[in-house]
C-alpha cells in the first residue's frame, strides 16, 4: 500500500472522528489464564500468529494483530507469569486464576485528527481473579509484589525513555 491508498482508506475514518469524537474512543482488551501446573500465563489472542498491522479504527483490515492489543497481551502475560512466580516463591496456593487488561485510547490523536488528543493509551486497567484459600494478607502481599516485579507493568507505569533511531541500509 502507498500513501495515497492509505489516505483514501483513512480519510472517511478521520472525517467520522472529526464529526463524532466518541467514535474514535475505543477500549482494547487482552485476557490470560494462569497455568495450573507451571509458572506460566496462557494469553488468549483469538488469532494465530500473524503480521502486525493497523487497527480497523485507523484503516486496517483487522486481519493483522494490532500493536495496542499486543501491548495489553504482553502486560497480561507478564503480570500472570509474575503473579504465578511470586505465588510459587511465597508458597501461596493458587488453584486457578485469570488476568485481564483493558486500555482506553482515542484514535483522533493517532490519526492526527486532533492535536489536543494524546497519542496512545490514556488509561489501562489490570485485574486478577484467583481461586485460593490463602489469607487476605497473603493475597495483598502477592499483588503488591506482582506490581513491583512485573517488568511490563513497571515499564508502562514508569514511562521509561524510549529512543528512536533511523539509519540507511548499506
Amino acid at each position: 500500500m502507498d500513501a495515497a491508498g492509505l489516505r483514501s482508506i483513512q480519510a472517511p475514518i478521520k472525517e467520522r472522528y472529526r464529526s463524532d469524537s466518541k467514535a474514535a474512543q475505543i477500549t482494547l482488551r487482552a485476557k490470560g489464564t494462569l497455568d495450573d501446573s507451571s509458572i506460566a500465563c496462557k494469553v488468549e489472542t483469538g488469532r494465530a500468529l500473524q503480521s502486525a498491522g493497523l487497527h480497523p479504527a485507523t484503516g486496517g483490515s483487522g486481519l493483522e494483530l494490532c500493536s495496542g492489543d499486543m501491548l495489553l497481551e504482553a502486560l497480561v502475560a507478564c503480570a500472570g507469569v509474575t503473579l504465578k512466580a511470586v505465588a510459587t516463591a511465597l508458597e501461596i496456593p493458587i488453584r486457578s486464576g485469570a488476568v485481564s487488561a483493558e486500555g482506553d485510547l482515542d484514535f483522533r490523536g493517532t490519526l492526527g485528527v486532533s492535536k489536543e488528543v494524546p497519542v496512545g493509551f490514556v488509561a489501562i486497567r489490570l485485574a486478577f481473579v484467583v481461586d485460593s484459600d490463602a489469607p487476605q494478607e497473603k493475597l495483598d502481599q502477592l499483588i503488591k509484589l506482582t506490581e513491583r516485579y512485573c517488568v511490563v507493568y513497571q515499564t508502562i507505569r514508569s514511562g521509561v525513555p524510549v529512543t528512536l533511531q533511523m539509519s540507511r541500509a548499506s
